[in-house]
């Protein structure tokens, strides 16, 4: 087997590959590094069979869809990620073959509802549900910090001690850890029950990762540009919004998430509908769908810097909400424009 961790720095990509059947997956790959991917392929004479995203990122551009346009690889992800291009989905316990080889699926959520691992030859790809001394934070994305105890006492601890942790990221300059290590000097681990362990992991008070507003729409791989947005006449500029703050025929919806909420303050009268929960939202019987078709009134989307709320656009669009449009620009443009906010 060859296995190669590729990225120098925080986010992590790998390489398993078999020497026999000379065919390999990529697990997490970052898109600026896709020509060191193509180049390393090439160098060990490899056919690339499978982009794998352990779950949707927010702090990177993912480069599997990449792939699968250059090599024909498969995508894969777990069956509730929701980007709508993954080709083959899988669940806990399925198993991903590779050549002479055999890749085990275990399906740990908790940092987002489709974060997934992968158990080959006494080494674990923990992706961000396990790191080496933390584990990936629950506080946007649907996390959830008790699915996340369950995933990693209940799944990850429960291999032998001497298993490798490879994680997703790391923040330190760690490379590698073992489950044993881990369950005796992760501090997050030294919890002494799932309650205790939902309050570390509700007071972290991290702050959002940089590109979480371009990189999570953008790994969803739904909806346009904002600028194709603009062209097809759904967008306002902050200026144009507020003029019609206030308007009863106007619905302000706000697509970020609570902590985002809570730290930068909301456009008065705004409802709350996070991104992830956006499509049960807009189908028909749902609420925003409702508010629309019932009282006739006009969707305007908004989020951080406009690029969740151009892909909210686009479905709502496809969903048959003529009416729905967004702010360019986001709030980040509606301070400028001197927008009143609330918290």
């Amino acid at each position: 087997m060859i296995f190669r961790e590729l990225n120098r720095g925080k986010c992590k990509t790998y390489l398993i590959g078999s020497e026999r059947e000379h065919v390999a997956v990529l697990v997490d790959p970052v898109r600026e590094k896709l020509d060191r991917y193509l180049a390393l392929l090439a160098y060990y004479g490899l056919k690339l069979d499978a982009a794998i995203d352990t779950h949707t990122h927010a702090d990177h551009r993912t480069a599997v869809f990449d792939l699968k346009e250059l090599t024909g690889a498969n995508v894969i992800m777990h069956r509730k990620a929701p980007a709508p291009q993954v080709n083959v989905h899988v669940d806990d316990g399925d198993s991903i073959a590779l050549g002479d080889l055999s890749i085990k699926v275990l399906y740990t959520p908790g940092h987002t509802p489709d974060g997934m691992s992968l158990h080959i030859e006494g080494r674990v790809l923990t992706g961000d549900t396990l790191l080496i001394r933390g584990t990936g934070r629950t506080d946007f994305q649907n996390g959830d910090p008790r699915q996340q105890y369950e995933s990693i006492f209940g799944r990850l601890l429960n291999l032998p001690d001497a298993t490798l942790v490879y994680p997703g990221h790391d923040y330190k300059g760690d490379t590698v850890s073992t489950i044993g290590e881990e369950r005796a000097y992760n501090p997050r681990l030294q919890v002494k029950s799932v309650d205790e362990y939902v309050d570390l992991m509700n007071n972290l008070k991290l702050p959002n990762p940089k590109m979480m507003d371009v990189a999570v729409p953008a790994n969803m791989k739904v909806g346009l540009a904002q600028e194709e947005i603009a062209r097809r006449g759904w967008m306002l500029s902050a200026g144009q919004a507020l003029a019609l703050l206030g308007k009863p025929d106007i619905a302000l919806i706000d697509l970020r998430e609570r902590s985002e909420r809570e730290r930068h303050g909301t456009i008065p009268g705004s409802l709350h509908v996070p991104y992830p929960t956006l499509q049960e939202s807009i189908r028909s019987g749902g609420m925003l769908h409702e508010l629309a078709k019932s009282t006739s009134k006009r969707l305007l989307f908004y989020c951080a810097f406009g690029e969740r709320s151009a892909m909210a656009v686009q479905a709502a669009q496809d969903a048959g909400l003529a009416t729905a449009c967004h702010i360019g620009g986001g709030l980040d443009a509606w301070k400028k424009a001197s927008g009143p906010l609330v918290r």
